[in-house]
């Protein structure tokens, strides 16, 4: 599908808070030009295009990073006539890349609201793990449809999912339009190492919206000598590996007891962060483990919402962002935290960093609306999806500013992390298709169906534990 979104502002986030007006374009799932209003009348060259018949538009220049516009040739000399399906006024409301939820399990949508009020390790034995164990591969596609549906009118173009039947996640992404990166849960009693092996060979072959890294599901719940047949295929593969590290003081403790070590100085020990990757949480860490992620090209994977709720505590991520660490930002499951928005979590991030430090200024609105899109992005290795440029996927998201929450325009970046919310998302589009608009669902997603089999499904479930 080709879109001319036009009359709109337009945050790139390509190195730069800047908001330009203007207008982009979208050819099948990429986007081949951005282009600037002409800020003085002489710019005659740039003036707004020419929509023939709301169709057409022709020999258009490009005036986005003017720098770099010879790496850009191939599409900005192509001038030719491109015919649009659609042509959005955007009314002058925002277009920027959408949210990366960096961490996720949206199968456990079935679980929202049931299992509550226990910290986290009660949480897991005494409501969760026994329920998950009744799950079927068709409840986990019910599940993970319905919370796709959330990520679309949260704004979320990509998620990070770690949960069982990694396939079946895949093909409920896959059927929906949901880009997805899955990565592995290997745990002491339902996954092997060689099971992610064959799952990083096939799933990343699986279709263009999906993606396998290695993962764990955390030190507590894996032996040594499985944790290093996992370390083993990092290296085999050159691969990073993304994990639960340091998410509860007990875990911390208990991992210090056994080995001596923390939890990132123990798996540091085994090669595992060797070629990078993640750790989730990441609240109870040292001077020394923060070197150690650091040295190691380690992205620490904030989760405010679900920390919260389960009373694990506040990550240090004044003192990442101090060390020069990129850190990305995710919802966790939606029975831990409950819901998958990652406005509530932008603003968690930067109330409870200031609260931590007792400082304000802690950490700044513009770094934590970085840390929900770009660094997610790469967090996730989403190198193609990270910002709007020419080349780039077209994973977008529009922004309505005529709510009042959004005005007075003082600060448009601010306002997104501070006053943003769901009901601002106004367009999601991932890889050129647009699907979710004005509050609907596109693309034949049945809403009210999703909704009804998840409901009987519960009800089943209820009835077995």
């Amino acid at each position: 599908m080709n879109v001319l979104f036009h009359n709109a502002r337009i945050l790139t986030l390509n190195d730069s808070m800047e908001i330009m007006e203007g207008e982009l374009w979208v050819r099948g799932d990429e986007i081949v030009n951005i282009v600037r209003i002409p800020e003085t009348p002489e710019d005659t060259n740039l003036t707004n295009s020419n929509i023939v018949n709301n169709e057409h538009v022709t020999n258009k220049e490009n005036v986005l990073d003017k720098e770099n516009i010879s790496s850009k040739e191939r599409i900005l000399n192509e001038k030719e006539t491109i015919t649009f399906d659609r042509v959005i006024d955007c009314n002058k409301n925002l277009l920027m890349p959408g949210f990366k939820d960096a961490h996720t399990h949206s199968a456990m949508t079935g679980m929202r609201s049931i299992a509550e009020d226990l910290p986290l390790q009660e949480w897991l034995t005494k409501l969760v793990f026994p329920m998950e164990a009744k799950f079927t591969e068709e409840d986990i596609y019910q599940f993970t449809r319905l919370a796709i549906l959330e990520y679309l009118t949260s704004g979320i173009t990509a998620c990070f999912d770690m949960y069982f039947a990694p396939k079946t996640v895949a093909r409920a992404c896959a059927d929906m339009g949901m880009r997805c990166v899955l990565v592995g849960g290997l745990n002491n009693f339902s996954l092997s190492a060689k099971q992610c092996e064959n799952d990083f060979l096939e799933l990343n072959q699986y279709h263009p919206l999906i993606s396998y890294q290695f993962g764990f599901h955390a030190e507590y719940t894996c032996h040594k000598e499985l944790l290093q047949e996992l370390a083993a295929l990092s290296h085999k593969y050159k691969a990073p590996v993304y994990a639960h590290v340091s998410e509860t003081r007990q875990e911390a403790d208990d991992c210090r007891e056994k080995y001596n070590m923390s939890p990132v100085e123990f798996l540091n020990s085994l090669g595992m962060f060797d070629y990078g990757g993640g750790i989730y949480h990441g609240i109870y860490v040292t001077d020394h483990d923060i070197a150690i992620l650091k040295e190691k090209n380690v992205f620490p994977i904030t989760n405010p919402g679900s920390n919260l709720k389960l009373a694990s505590g506040i990550a240090p991520i004044k003192d990442y962002k101090k060390a020069g660490l990129k850190i990305a930002i995710g919802t966790d499951g939606p029975a831990s935290n409950n819901c998958l928005d990652m406005f509530r979590e932008m603003f968690l991030v930067l109330g409870l960093s200031n609260v931590r430090e007792n400082d304000a200024a802690a950490i700044g609105a513009d770094d934590v609306l970085t840390m929900a899109t770009v660094n997610g992005a790469h967090a996730m290795r989403l190198y193609n999806a990270d910002v709007l440029d020419i080349g780039k996927k077209a994973d977008l998201i529009m922004l309505d500013l005529h709510q009042p929450n959004m005005q007075p325009l003082n600060n448009i970046t601010k306002n997104i992390v501070l006053s943003g919310s769901k009901q601002n998302v106004k367009l999601t589009m991932i890889n050129g298709n647009i699907l979710y608009e004005n509050n609907e669902f596109l693309r034949g997603i049945d809403p009210e169906e999703i909704y009804t089999n998840v409901a009987k499904i519960v009800q089943r479930l209820l009835k077995q534990i």
